[in-house]
């Protein structure tokens, strides 16, 4: 790894520090900082996530898809995309991006995308397909408290 692919990690870290702080202008800037230094889906997907908690929605998306663009094999992006979408009440356009998430080759935590077409479905009152996909959140991650949560209280609306 090259100093500056260092320096742009360092700085992605520091950017996520940040943002879970809740620092998100310091974080947005360090972000920007480590994409002006070298761009990765990372940081462009972090940025987006600090726009989308200032209530950037659009431009959260669009640092999505740049994130896409700079690598298609991570997941994160994909799943984000499909959050936002439903956060814009676009739930149907939100479906092929959750799909995406779930075959994409780096990706983790995987059982993200199954949790939010889950509650998705759900949702929609499609409780047969929120079922499934409750159970393949659990197949990707078998300890997960809220695909176990969900499932129970659908197999209980059901019975």
């Amino acid at each position: 790894m090259g100093d500056r692919s260092e320096e742009a990690l360092a700085l992605w870290r520091e950017g996520t520090r940040r943002l879970l702080a809740g620092e998100l202008e310091e974080a947005i800037g360090c972000f920007t900082r480590s994409l002006e230094t070298q761009p990765t889906a990372e940081a462009y997907t972090f940025r987006g996530w600090a726009y989308s908690f200032a209530g950037r929605v659009d431009d959260a998306i669009e640092e999505c898809r740049k994130a896409i663009a700079t690598d298609p094999s991570f997941g994160n992006p994909y799943n984000d995309i499909g959050c936002y979408l439903m956060e814009k009440g676009e739930w149907e356009e939100a479906i092929p991006w959750f799909e995406r998430a779930k075959t994409a080759p780096r990706y983790e935590p995987r059982h993200f995308p199954y949790l939010n077409l889950g509650r998705l479905k759900a949702a929609r009152g499609d409780v047969a397909e929120a079922v499934r996909e409750f159970e393949g959140a659990l197949a990707e991650s078998p300890e997960d408290p809220i695909a176990r949560h969900f499932l129970e209280a659908l197999r209980y609306k059901v019975n």
